[in-house]
């Protein structure tokens, strides 16, 4: 699907059941990213067996990482084993995602299926759908916080989510199993604030279409339960140009990159995207960046260019 963005610029967004945002499932956020592109292709149209090619050099672009060979294959490996727990009133769903994923050696092309007992929760939408931008769903790094705006997303309309047990949360993050099998995550409520609920809430309220905060609340002297209240805002990244070709569209992101590291300079910024060595080296340094594998915070664009030789 895909709604009008700035300026001419499609802002594309990826819809998908209710059911499946609250599903509980655990992936990391290189195969988040490999989900949401795939979600981005698909249409009412598409026959079973369709199967839907998402391109590694596409993924960079949107994401601004670079993903190598292995991980890639790692993901997709991964992936088609990842079980969705779907529950309803009448049944409880155990499906995978994938029926089957196919890299393309020296084309850079993953070729993807999907299962078709997941398929009627990902075409066959009807009214109930949660909204959500892809190039903000990219654009997160923590696996966290693409769950939670994936979550808050489903409620954007309303302004506020309902009132989530913590277990309950916890279950839709993969954080806790409801079987109690396997450890439980983040056990204490300061560390489920530290590394889940603040990290969320700083990068979907930096990078997304979305102003979101929460509220614990406690039953007699412990915090047990948890609510999200969600604002539109005007999104802070770039929208993803889907309409242009690719190389056009990577340079528009170059540009971007460029304009937040307070690179301006004309000649400077002509001879950067002039040069294909150049414009990697820059995607490769805002992905150290985003990272913490480089640390500059106080003038990045200074950093980059002495690394490059262009000061």
């Amino acid at each position: 699907m895909s709604t009008p963005g700035n300026e001419g610029v499609t802002s594309v967004q990826v819809r998908q059941h209710n059911a499946i945002t609250t599903a509980r499932y655990e992936m990391s956020a290189c195969e988040m990213d490999i989900v949401f592109a795939l979600l981005s292709k698909l249409s009412s149209q598409d026959k079973p067996g369709t199967m839907y090619q998402v391109r590694v050099r596409e993924l960079e672009m949107l994401t601004g990482r670079q993903w190598n060979y292995k991980q890639l294959l790692e993901s997709t490996e991964q992936l088609n084993s990842r079980i969705y727990h779907i529950e309803d009133k009448a049944k409880v769903l155990q499906v995978g995602l994938l029926a089957s994923a196919e890299y393309l050696k020296g084309k850079g092309i993953i070729e993807l299926e999907i299962s078709e007992k997941m398929r009627p929760y990902l075409i066959d939408l009807k009214s109930n759908f949660t909204s959500y931008h892809l190039q903000a769903a990219l654009s997160l790094t923590s696996k966290f916080a693409k769950r939670v705006y994936q979550l808050v997303s489903q409620w954007k309309d309303v302004g506020h989510t309902k009132t989530y047990s913590l277990d309950e949360f916890k279950y839709m993050l993969n954080l806790k199993d409801p079987k109690g099998k396997e450890p439980e995550q983040y056990v204490s409520v300061a560390d489920l604030q530290r590394y889940v609920l603040k990290v969320a809430v700083a990068q979907i309220n930096e990078r997304t279409d979305l102003n979101i905060s929460y509220e614990l609340l406690k039953s007699s002297r412990a915090y047990d339960r948890v609510k999200f209240f969600i604002n539109a805002q005007e999104p802070k990244q770039l929208l993803i140009p889907f309409e242009l070709p690719a190389d056009d569209a990577r340079a528009q992101m170059a540009r971007k990159h460029l304009e937040t590291m307070g690179i301006v300079d004309a000649k400077l910024v002509h001879e950067i995207l002039g040069s294909p060595k150049l414009t990697e080296a820059l995607f490769g340094f805002v992905y150290k960046l985003k990272t913490e594998k480089i640390k500059a915070d106080k003038n990045p664009g200074g950093l980059f260019l002495k690394m490059n030789g262009l000061r």
